[in-house]
């Protein structure tokens, strides 16, 4: 029985064989400011462009005995070389949380026991949030209510509207002013549609709502029947 699991893009990569180490995967990401010297003025001035940068998160891992066994090492790579793009990871160190990557570097194996056993790093460009799973579960108001976000961070929800009119989140007024039985708000993406249509023309606001630090409060107006709202919380 495995000890640890690795899932990437859906895959658990125990199917290949390969057993993972956690130590490299509660590293923190670095916040993206500039500093500026200025002549004749002690110290920097910081420019802080409101964003965390990506972080590498590194797997260390190995195939024992069956390495030179084609579905083990040589599917492995296959798939992870496949896959492209930014996908879900999830694994056993934290398993309330997923984080966002691609695969960033090549696999270089160090193989032992005349080919039996193979160790080599997996290692992924990775966004900066902790993905809390508990964020992915959608919370439906249909009257004024309160959702409470109880990290540290301001979250990107994405928010399925029914009906036309004006809705609060927070400071965060939103008017809606057609829809085909509701419109996707999607402030991470910042964009609105149903389906492939474009709805960015029917939605008018400041700026695409966020939840913040502690409660929000959810005002439905005149015209709005129900908000499903996926809350997307985070941490780092």
């Amino acid at each position: 029985m495995r000890k640890y699991k690795l899932v990437f893009n859906g895959k658990e990569l125990g199917d290949f064989g390969v057993e993972v180490k956690g130590d490299y995967t509660y590293n923190s990401p670095e916040r993206d400011v500039e500093t500026v010297s200025v002549p004749g003025r002690d110290g920097d001035l910081i420019i802080d462009n409101g964003r965390y940068k990506n972080i590498t998160i590194k797997y260390p891992a190995f195939i024992l005995r069956k390495f030179r066994e084609p579905s083990y090492f040589d599917g492995l790579r296959a798939f992870l070389m496949a896959t492209t793009g930014y996908q879900r990871i999830e694994d056993s160190f934290h398993p309330e949380e997923y984080r966002i990557g691609r695969l960033s570097s090549t696999i270089s194996p160090d193989v032992y026991e005349k080919g039996k056993t193979g160790e080599f790093n997996i290692e992924f460009d990775c966004k900066p949030q902790r993905f809390l799973k508990r964020g992915e579960r959608v919370k439906t108001f249909t009257a004024d209510g309160v959702i409470i976000n109880d990290t540290l961070f301001s979250s990107k929800p994405l928010l399925r509207v029914y009906g036309t009119g004006t809705f609060y989140i927070g400071n965060y007024g939103v008017t809606i002013s057609s829809a085909d039985v509701y419109t996707d708000i999607d402030s991470d993406i910042m964009d609105c549609y149903k389906g492939a249509t474009n709805c960015n023309a029917n939605v008018s606001m400041n700026n695409f709502p966020l939840l913040a630090p502690g409660n929000n409060g959810i005002t439905l107006g005149a015209g709005i029947t129900q908000i499903d709202i996926t809350p997307r919380f985070y941490t780092l």
